[in-house]
């Protein structure tokens, strides 16, 4: 009986530190520049603040600028996000935190990439830690 409890005492540990929740998913595909999503599509300013409603977005101030790393499909009546990461002007705090903000939010200065590639959203993509 120890010995199976030994070989379980892994997995269990892993659950316990596990931190987090899977939230609704906001698509089920998104368009990247890339099979991966790895690639960074364009880089766009935020054209106003905007404050996170839960964790699955980023808090962004006006003028700073996001690395933009995929595109939610719009379905039914939600709104049209974006994935992608803030980058300097003062919010150091906030760089290198990967969320969702509304497209409407930013105006997009270059593209990189076109994002012509459609895949489809995994539980991963909207969970929160």
């Amino acid at each position: 009986m120890a010995r199976i409890f030994l070989l379980f005492l892994p997995g269990l540990v892993a659950i316990w530190t596990v931190h987090g929740i899977f939230m609704d998913r906001l698509a089920s595909k998104k368009l990247c520049a890339d099979d991966e999503c790895v690639y960074t599509i364009s880089l766009a300013r935020a054209q106003e603040d905007y404050n996170a409603p839960d964790c699955r977005f980023i808090n962004v101030k006006k003028g700073q600028q996001i690395y933009v790393y995929s595109k939610l499909v719009k379905e039914n009546e939600a709104g049209e996000f974006w994935a992608g990461s803030v980058y300097g002007d003062g919010h150091e705090d906030e760089m290198g935190i990967m969320g969702y903000f509304p497209s409407t939010l930013v105006h997009e200065q270059h593209v990189y990439k076109e994002a012509t590639k459609e895949v489809p959203t995994t539980d991963i993509d909207f969970f929160c830690e």
